[in-house]
């Protein structure tokens, strides 16, 4: 038995070391070695103070947890800009009273991606995602933290999946 794991066990090191590198993540960097992702503005209609320093961050955090590129401030070889073009709050669902029982707030980012070392993964998309809360909630504090995780974890996600994991 201890014969077949050793012969299972090598086997399995030569096929991993022969397959080259392969990130869990998804992403290929390529031979890029740094990233630099621009502040993104708040354009929105509405308003929010902190929104374009926590999803400029966010995304930054996210690219440095899921490769090993370096950031710098300019001539990165992967280049993210853009800004914020939606922040909205909607009621979505009514009670008997004709009130609303449940908000939406929807955050819009339009991303321009430039890949230096192959221009052709270049593209300017917009994502958008959403969070749903109760409407007798003021949007503040821990009810306004939640939603902005939810939402930044999908539209940051996205935006790596369209740059680097080609999804």
């Amino acid at each position: 038995m201890k014969k077949y794991f050793y012969i299972i066990s090598i086997l399995t090191l030569f096929v991993t070391q022969s397959c080259g590198i392969y990130s869990f993540t998804g992403g290929s960097t390529g031979d890029a070695e740094t990233i630099q992702i621009d502040y993104f503005p708040n354009n929105a209609r509405l308003v929010e103070p902190t929104l374009s320093q926590i999803f400029t961050l966010e995304l930054q955090d996210l690219f440095l947890r899921q490769t090993n590129l370096k950031l710098t401030n300019s001539g990165g070889d992967l280049h993210f800009e853009g800004e914020i073009t939606q922040y909205r709050i909607i009621p979505i669902a009514a009670t008997a009273e004709q009130t609303a029982a449940q908000s939406r707030l929807t955050v819009a980012v339009r991303v321009r991606f430039y890949n230096r070392l192959i221009e052709d993964d270049n593209f300017e998309q917009t994502f958008s995602f959403y969070s749903d809360f109760d409407a007798n909630l003021q949007l503040t504090g821990s009810v306004l933290e939640e939603a902005y995780n939810e939402i930044f974890e999908r539209i940051t996600q996205d935006i790596f999946n369209a740059s680097v994991a080609k999804w």
